[in-house]
């Protein structure tokens, strides 16, 4: 590896390789095609953003004008926003520059940055295609392209659009290929773009994080939402998935009146609330995002302690990439699946397809399995009132359906009690 990245990574705290990176380096750094299997978690976005910043900046040529020389393809914005966070701090120490595309946003601070010149993209397929039919790029110069979660692209149906943008990348050029399982049609994608390739595989799609522990707790209807609660309100970074859209705005609001700051993310907001309650659960003090499957994949956040299945998912799959989001890059964390008795045998069904092997317990918010999970509870933090919540994200205000505030809690008012869900006095001293 180039020396400078080789600093970077150390400045950063990185200086062992994850066995994915181990794995697939020496090739991709050779220029080799690879196809990279490996869970969410395991180390991928490095894997393929190391060789394709060290190859480009090896090549030393101009970057014309709406013509990027190395391109990473994502299928979702956030997945896209988090990969030109690792990206760029490689690219800018080896004299390149990075910039997303995606939808949801204007497109005008995209376009003026393809027409000053940049070496990298990392897009999303639909605002993608629309700037090559305006003919605002051309990838007739790109060396080096990234398909990243290539079985999530699949499952959301953008194959079609895949196809189309890597046939207008140059046959010459080098492709890599990361994905956790080779279903529903990426194979088809590999027979037709990869060349001489050669598949690393770490683990199965199946297999497990040995740090990530899960539980089931089967619950009557009427104790689900204080148990609920009771999860939320640990020190810890947790977070909370729904099925529905209105059921994830409607708990980040009712675990925020509760004295629990949470927000909330799902298709509704726009793209500015997104990076907004993100950024508030990443480094602002918000402990808890309640979301729906948009964050299965994509959304990395160090230090995730656990993961609650608010309502089981509906497939495997979905269990799998958002149980994902904790115990990553060697960390450990917890999930939990929450279910209704009636629930039960779908439940296992699902997790058998999932191969997790987990015992259902019952149990009330006050079960000793479940305070010894919670663990050390956070202090009551007083609830905004709306006009006060209006007022402090005013700076942030966006536009678009379902604007979507920040979570309406004011910074640095913990009061000297704390209660948990139940109304309990607790001691506040930490």
């Amino acid at each position: 590896m180039p020396a400078p990245l080789v600093r970077i990574l150390a400045a950063e705290g990185k200086f062992a390789a994850f066995p994915i990176q181990q794995q697939t380096l020496p090739d991709t750094l050779g220029g080799r095609d690879v196809l990279g299997r490996g869970k969410t978690g395991s180390g991928k976005t490095l894997a393929f953003s190391i060789p394709l910043v060290a190859r480009l900046a090896d090549a030393a040529a101009r970057t014309a004008s709406g013509r990027p020389r190395g391109l990473v393809l994502a299928p979702t914005r956030e997945l896209a926003t988090q990969i030109n966070a690792v990206l760029e701090p490689l690219a800018g120490v080896m004299g390149l520059n990075t910039t997303t595309i995606f939808g949801g946003v204007s497109q005008k601070h995209q376009v003026a940055a393809l027409r000053k010149g940049v070496d990298i993209v990392v897009a999303c397929p639909g605002r993608l295609e629309d700037l090559l039919q305006q003919g605002e790029l051309s990838l007739d110069e790109v060396q080096v392209t990234v398909l990243d979660e290539a079985d999530h692209m699949a499952d959301l149906g953008f194959l079609p659009g895949v196809t189309r943008i890597l046939a207008k990348t140059p046959a010459r050029g080098q492709r890599l290929f990361f994905s956790a399982t080779l279903d529903n049609g990426v194979d088809k994608l590999v027979k037709r773009f990869l060349h001489n390739e050669l598949l690393h595989s770490v683990d199965e799609p199946t297999s497990h994080v040995s740090a990530m522990t899960h539980h089931i707790f089967e619950v009557s209807a009427e104790e689900k939402k204080t148990l609920v609660k009771t999860l939320a309100s640990g020190t810890g970074k947790r977070i909370l998935f729904t099925r529905t859209k209105h059921q994830a705005k409607k708990l980040a609001k009712q675990l925020t009146s509760s004295g629990t700051p949470a927000v909330d993310l799902h298709g509704n907001l726009s793209q500015n609330a997104r990076d907004r309650n993100l950024a508030a659960f990443s480094k602002e003090g918000v402990r808890v995002l309640v979301a729906t499957d948009v964050a299965a994949r994509g959304v990395h956040v160090d230090n995730v302690k656990l993961v609650v299945h608010v309502d089981p998912p509906a497939e495997h799959k979905a269990y799998l990439h958002r149980s994902g989001r904790t115990a990553r890059a060697g960390s450990s964390g917890d999930v939990v699946t929450v279910m209704l008795p009636e629930q039960r045998r779908d439940t296992q069904a699902l997790l058998r397809r999932a191969a997790i092997k987990a015992q259902p317990m019952t149990v009330t918010s006050d079960s000793t399995a479940v305070l010894d999970l919670v663990g050390e509870q956070a202090p009551y933090v007083k609830p905004v009132a709306p006009a006060q919540q209006q007022s402090t994200h005013s700076g942030g205000h966006s536009s678009g359906r379902g604007g979507g505030r920040a979570s309406g809690y004011r910074p640095g008012r913990n009061s000297s009690r704390s209660r948990n869900s139940s109304g309990r006095r607790r001691s506040a001293s930490r």
